[in-house]
């Protein structure tokens, strides 16, 4: 294989052992040994509830933690560039030029004192040297790409004047303009009404196809993450505990955490009945406990739930759980070499 062959079969992102501590008394393991792949056009989806690490795991693509604050150790490639060693103007230029992000807040994320047109184009200029007249063109494109209702009256609204299905459409413009290789979505439908998230989750999961971009999208619904996802990574405690294809997990989930946040999705619930909520709360994690950090909520825990490090399973290629009763359903026991691109240690 020559180096053309062998860049073009290189995945989008590569993450290896990728662990990231807050400054404290005791300090806070947000992330630990966190390792994926993600191949150009594919959309992982990051499965688990709030702060299990998600956000910080994006965060992290894109350098937008607090440095002084912040201690990242392992390895994060995107699209051939060391994330962590850029600075100055090549972290700029990643942000936006190569990496964008849709936040869940639109409010937040867009600017109050300028206009949609103004913010959009801004980008473009920054990022592509093109005049006002070419990025203000663009901003119209993208707006009507992303089907908001006369396009080019909204170019000029800011965006308190747009309703919140509306400004979520106009961020996603604007981390699109750019037409980056990579699009995070930190929980992006959340705020959102139930019509106006299907529609957004649709638009996304159409403009992805369109564009070929790779995407990771983070969200504490299995419901949305089914709906958007190729293949699905379960986090919990700042450690991914199951990946797989998003009909694997769905119809043989093996980590007893995956189980719990299937049955506790509304879907298919009978209407009276209580859903079979996950017990307990996730451990802090200035103080994770040894060994399995799921095994205080874990109704079949054992002794050896304890013992660090936990067992993975594996059916011998990408899909995968961290739990000692996986290890026991038929598969393999994972050698940490083998499958550490896709998250063992």
């Amino acid at each position: 294989m020559n180096v053309s062959q062998s860049a073009q079969n290189a995945p989008l992102v590569s993450v290896r052992d990728l662990s990231v501590r807050f400054a404290g008394t005791p300090p806070v393991h947000a992330v630990n040994s966190v390792s994926f792949d993600l191949a150009s056009g594919e959309v992982l989806g990051i499965l688990g509830e709030s702060g299990s690490g998600k956000s910080v795991t994006l965060k992290t693509l894109l350098r937008l933690l607090p440095e002084r604050k912040t201690r990242i150790t392992g390895a994060v490639d995107v699209d051939g560039q060391d994330v962590l060693s850029l600075s100055g103007r090549a972290l700029a230029d990643h942000r936006g030029g190569v990496v964008s992000m849709i936040f869940q807040d639109p409010s937040l994320a867009l600017d109050p004192v300028y206009t949609i047109g103004h913010q959009i184009a801004e980008t473009v200029m920054r990022h592509e040297g093109a005049s006002k007249h070419d990025a203000m063109a663009r901003a119209l494109e993208m707006l009507e790409l992303v089907r908001i209702p006369s396009a080019k009256r909204r170019l000029a609204n800011y965006p308190h004047e747009m309703s919140g299905g509306m400004r979520q459409r106009a961020m996603i413009a604007l981390a699109l303009a750019c037409r980056p290789k990579l699009l995070l979505a930190d929980e992006p439908t959340t705020a959102l009404d139930a019509t106006v998230q299907i529609q957004i989750l649709l638009l996304l999961r159409e403009l992805q196809q369109e564009m070929g971009m790779g995407v990771i999208f983070v969200t504490h619904d299995i419901g949305v993450a089914v709906e958007v996802s190729d293949r699905l990574a379960v986090m919990y405690a700042g450690s991914f505990v199951e990946t797989g294809s998003v009909a694997d997990i769905i119809r043989d989930a093996r980590h007893p955490y995956s189980r719990g946040l299937l049955a506790a999705n509304l879907v298919g619930a009978v209407p009276g009945t209580r859903l079979d909520a996950v017990p307990g709360a996730p451990p802090a994690l200035s103080a994770l406990p040894e060994g399995c950090a799921f095994a205080p909520r874990c109704a079949h825990a054992e002794d050896l739930c304890a013992a660090s490090p936990v067992p993975v399973w594996s059916d011998g290629g990408r899909r995968w759980a961290r739990c000692v009763h996986a290890t026991r359903t038929g598969g393999t026991r994972a050698g940490t070499e083998t499958h550490k691109k896709d998250g063992l240690e």
